[in-house]
């Protein structure tokens, strides 16, 4: 029999591996078909095929990348500072799915009488952690180009820290006014109090507003994606890398993509919550529909030049946060 925890013990060391094993593998597979989605979608938007070929359907198509990223050369510049040109992609690899970590997508089940959290690193300051390992996965960018000495991958690098500090304040901006409401960093519980209030969506409407397109930013996606500038001869950062090196700085965009998709469902869409008792399920469902979102921008929108992206980051993004973020504190004062 399985039941809904009501206190959050701890869990024994060997399911809390196990819950990790699996989450990570949960959400490689799911990177590894966002592809295919995202694929999928902008050729049905833009009224072409997309990948039909490996497979029924193209069902294939993300395990034929995977093998030719393997199989492909991974050469280096002769130039290159070996250990940071190396490490680089792994860093930010490894901070993308560790962020993922602290996402509760339940509120924890008791199974046979032993405990299971809803997520793999339930903490008091889950939220903040989140954080603070999005700014150190920003590193492994910012050093891949620097150690490519690649003047190509050193301009991209640059465009990289621009873009991500004047939008990395105004995603953490945009989140104070959840805080103040939740009364918390601990993410469950931020969840717990939108199942019996309502969720922040509603009255951190521009605060949502905010952090989305501060999402869409900090994971350089379309349209703000000029560090890499994909669409261009020459990719930014990721220039001088090729295989798997390559993979693994494209398969950090789109973990961190799903992160901050799982993050905003947490924040501000009730996480698991729902009309029905399904659990982890109105999550997923939830973070789809975010992930959704992302695509449908790419899609649709031109990139923005590097003045209009850091005049709307410093100018207006940020000011709006922050006046957010006062005014709910002020009204929390007042009324709460």
């Amino acid at each position: 029999m399985i039941a809904a925890a009501t206190s959050i013990p701890s869990e024994p060391w060997w399911i809390a591996l196990i819950e990790a094993i699996v989450v990570v593998n949960v959400i490689l597979l799911l990177f590894a078909y966002l592809t295919l989605v995202e694929r999928k979608l902008m050729g049905r938007m833009q009224l072409r095929y997309g990948p039909n070929r490996a497979g029924p359907y193209g069902l294939l198509q993300p395990i034929a990348d995977l093998v030719k990223l393997i199989r492909k050369e991974a050469f280096a510049p002769a130039a290159a500072i070996d250990l940071p040109y190396i490490l680089a992609p792994v860093v930010s690899a490894f901070t993308a799915i560790a962020a993922f970590s602290f996402i509760p997508w339940g509120p924890g089940w008791t199974v046979n009488g032993w405990h299971i959290n809803g997520a793999v690193a339930n903490v008091s300051i889950g939220l903040i952690a989140i954080f603070a390992l999005g700014s150190v996965g920003v590193y492994g960018f910012i050093v891949g180009g620097w150690a490519s000495e690649s003047k190509f991958s050193i301009l991209g690098s640059m465009r990289t820290c621009a873009q991500l500090v004047s939008y990395e304040v105004s995603l953490a901006l945009s989140v104070l006014g959840v805080v103040i409401l939740g009364r918390s960093l601990n993410l469950p519980e931020i969840v717990a109090r939108q199942g019996s209030f309502l969720p922040y969506a509603a009255p951190e409407f521009v605060g949502l507003l905010v952090f989305f397109i501060g999402g869409i930013a900090e994971t350089s996606r379309a349209p703000f994606d000029l560090p890499e500038a994909e669409q261009e001869l020459v990719a930014g950062y990721h220039t001088e890398y090729s295989g798997m090196r390559w993979g693994l700085f494209q398969m950090s965009e789109y973990i961190n993509m799903i992160t901050l998709s799982g993050l905003m469902v947490t924040l501000f869409f009730a996480g698991w919550h729902g009309p029905w008792d399904l659990g982890p399920i109105w999550f997923l469902l939830k973070t789809c529909g975010v992930l959704f979102a992302f695509i449908w921008l790419r899609t649709t929108l031109p990139r923005l030049r590097y003045d209009q992206l850091m005049r709307f980051g410093w100018k207006i993004l940020l000011p709006v946060a922050t006046v957010n973020a006062v005014v709910t504190a002020a009204l929390v004062v007042a009324f709460g």
